[in-house]
């Protein structure tokens, strides 16, 4: 048997994957196809879903691919690349590598041994990745804060509510230091013309101009 040339065998190998989560998803192909109609993009038919399980159609449009992936609940990555099913993956024609290597290239996590060069692609990623993670801190922060404060509220024992109480402190001190990282962050990406992502609301304050805060804290 001829080998199928390395695009049709990329598009197999999503399609291979869609047919198992679609599955695991209990869903129909006629269902997959309204899922696609529903989110704009009617002309992905159950005929269209056939053929791409059975491997009549060889080829598959990034919008496709997208649509898909949103109807079937999953990450895109998750269909280009068999994470946790396969050990390697040929991810390029006559570039085979490890899986995970897969994905975290196609998502631009690879280690690399030194930084990214200012400006490029890869640096404008880490940037946008950092303020994720940044947030998430400030949030975990908070909400640590919060649960302590609400639990020293309810306990009746005094040892334990100024342990609480204590706790709750040092994780305010935390989720100010991680507001501050941010709001530092979030300058110097506006400062190199990035647009900024927006700000869950219990962090809205981080994104306030300077001025705006220090006449709030006068009044």
């Amino acid at each position: 048997m001829t080998p199928l040339p390395w695009s049709a065998e990329f598009t197999s190998r999503i399609a291979q994957h869609l047919r198992e989560t679609r599955r695991t998803a209990g869903l129909t192909m006629a269902e997959v196809a309204q899922g696609c109609a529903e989110r704009g993009l009617p002309e992905f038919t159950e005929h269209s879903v056939k053929n791409l399980e059975s491997g009549r159609k060889t080829s598959i449009t990034v919008t496709d691919f997208v649509v898909l992936a949103d109807v079937l609940g999953v990450p895109p990555v998750t269909l280009l690349f068999p994470l946790g099913s396969s050990a390697a993956v040929e991810v390029l024609p006559g570039r085979e590598v490890a899986t995970w290597e897969a994905v975290a290239w196609f998502t631009g996590e690879l280690p690399l041994e030194e930084p990214a060069a200012e400006g490029s692609a890869r640096d404008v990623l880490d940037a946008f990745r950092q303020h994720g993670d940044l947030v998430a801190a400030a949030l975990s922060s908070y909400a640590l804060a919060r649960e302590r404060r609400r639990a020293a509220s309810t306990t009746l024992d005094r040892t334990r509510r100024a342990t609480l109480l204590e706790r709750a402190d040092g994780y305010e001190e935390h989720a100010f230091e991680d507001a501050q990282e941010l709001r530092t962050h979030r300058e110097r990406m506006r400062r190199r013309g990035l647009t900024l992502p927006s700000l869950p609301d219990e962090l809205s304050f981080v994104g306030e101009p300077e001025a705006s805060r220090e006449s709030e804290d006068n009044e």
